[in-house]
């Protein structure tokens, strides 16, 4: 199976640049309320995860911040507790499935570095799900195949 199939483009995501100010920042993420972020160079690279818990810890370091202070500190100011790793369209369905054990979403990246969207760990677990459930069921349908040939009077003496 090939990554792409699983691949929220970049286009509709919402993502941050490093250079983007706090305020930038929160009034982009306000809308939308997701637990952590991708942040881009402006070349495009991924170059980290930014998490509410981020922006809290960034807070506190920038005491007595108020919105108007926000516009001049710069998110790639903002520790990082710690980033998601990105993947390649190569990475195997394994490398994968290893990195969103660990991570919200699994950012993804082409041959230059560049970033191309996101794998939702959402969207792994429900291919685990569906092909677990048709692996089930195609067990069922050979379990009662195997049942029709045996005939019923077969085992009784």
């Amino acid at each position: 199976m090939n990554i792409l199939f699983f691949l929220s483009p970049k286009q509709d995501l919402m993502y941050v640049y490093d250079d983007f100010t706090l305020r930038q920042t929160l009034e982009k993420w306000e809308n939308n309320r997701y637990a952590s972020i991708p942040v881009l160079n402006r070349k495009g690279e991924y170059v980290g995860t930014l998490t509410e818990g981020d922006i809290l810890w960034g807070l506190k370091k920038f005491h007595g911040l108020d919105l108007e202070a926000a516009e001049d500190i710069p998110i790639r100011d903002f520790a990082h507790k710690r980033d998601y790793k990105a993947v390649t369209v190569t990475t195997s369905m394994d490398q994968l499935i290893e990195a969103a054990m660990n991570q919200n979403f699994v950012p993804v990246v082409d041959d230059r570095g560049m970033f191309i969207g996101i794998v939702r760990r959402q969207a792994i677990i429900r291919y685990c799900y569906d092909r677990s459930r048709a692996a089930a069921a195609e067990q069922r349908r050979k379990l009662e195949k195997q049942e029709k040939r045996v005939p019923a009077s077969a085992g009784v003496q």
